[in-house]
């Protein structure tokens, strides 16, 4: 079973990823900021998945600690800022190989993506 890190700051939508994942067969823990995502990356895990924008430490910042403790991780990024989208699609900034999708966005996607990038 694939285990997915989530770190997302809004409670209602980390509730709704975190039952959708786990009704996709994803082991998911789910954090309410980067803080505490950084602390379970002394875990292995299959993905991470994050917000970009939290209060404490940023998406940006925890995928930066998971690429360096386990540089096989996959990471994929949601956000609700376009500018930061953009520029995390073109390679800007965040760990190369990394995938961006932009709030508002369906669970049936995200769910759609995080098996994709599991299977690749």
């Amino acid at each position: 079973m694939s285990r997915i890190l989530l770190a997302e700051d809004d409670d209602s939508l980390r509730g709704f990823l975190t039952r959708a994942l786990e009704r996709a067969g994803f082991e998911v823990l789910a954090c309410p900021d980067g803080d505490t995502a950084a602390e379970a990356l002394n875990e292995p895990w299959d993905l991470l998945l994050t917000d970009i924008v939290m209060p404490g430490m940023d998406g940006i910042e925890v995928a930066r600690i998971a690429a360096q403790r386990q540089p096989a991780l996959r990471i994929m990024f949601i956000t609700g800022f376009a500018a930061v989208a953009l520029s995390m699609a073109q390679g800007e900034v965040g760990p190369p190989g990394a995938k961006v999708l932009s709030k508002p966005i369906h669970l049936r996607e995200i769910v759609t993506e995080v098996e994709r990038m599991m299977a690749a």
